[in-house]
C-alpha cells in the first residue's frame, strides 16, 4: 500500500501565550519545537496508522522570531519514507494578528518518526507517492540523505 503526501498533511495552529515567552516577549525555541514535534507526530501517525516516536530532529532553521499573541501555523508533511521511518518536513508560519499582512515563514525543520508495532518494535509503513514536482524533488533530496546516513551508520558499525 502507498499513500500520497496530501493524505497525511497536517496543520496545527495556535496563538502564542505569554507562558511560552522569555522576558523580551519572544517565544522560546523549545516551545515551538514541541509544537513542531506534535505536528510531525500527527502527520506520521496518519500515514502509518500506528503509534510513532521521534527518532531524530534535523536542520531546524529559525528565520524570524515569534512573539506573544502571534498566530503560529505548523504544516507537517511527509517527504520521504523508508521501511519503518518517515521523514516529515514541518514549516512554521507566523502571523501577527494585529496587522493586515500575510503569514511569514518563521522556521522549518525535518523530523524522523518511526512507526511502532504492538510489540514495541519498529514496524513497516506504507510507501509514499510524491505527486507534485516540488514533492518529487524533496523526495529525491531526502532519499539521498537517508541513504547516506544508512551508509555512514553501517560503516561506523564495522
Amino acid at each position: 500500500m502507498q499513500r500520497t503526501v496530501s493524505y497525511s498533511r497536517t496543520i496545527l495552529s495556535q496563538t502564542m501565550p505569554i507562558s511560552m515567552a522569555n522576558s523580551a516577549g519572544n517565544i522560546h525555541g523549545g516551545e515551538i519545537m514541541k509544537i513542531m514535534d506534535s505536528a510531525a507526530g500527527v502527520a506520521a501517525k496518519r500515514h502509518a496508522r500506528s503509534p510513532v516516536v521521534t527518532a531524530r530532529v534535523n536542520e531546524l532553521e529559525f528565520m524570524t522570531p515569534v512573539h506573544v499573541g502571534d498566530l503560529l501555523i505548523c504544516t507537517a508533511e511527509l517527504i520521504f519514507v523508508g521501511r519503518t521511518s518517515m521523514e516529515v518536513l514541518v514549516t512554521v508560519e507566523v502571523e501577527n494578528l494585529q496587522v493586515e499582512a500575510p503569514p511569514t515563514v518563521a522556521l522549518t525543520g525535518y523530523f524522523t518518526m518511526v512507526a511502532i508495532g504492538p510489540d514495541g518494535r519498529p514496524k513497516p509503513v506504507p510507501g509514499l507517492i510524491p505527486e507534485t514536482p516540488a514533492e518529487k524533488r524533496r523526495y529525491e533530496e531526502r532519499k539521498k540523505i537517508y541513504l547516506e546516513r544508512k551508509q555512514a551508520a553501517s560503516s561506523a558499525r564495522q
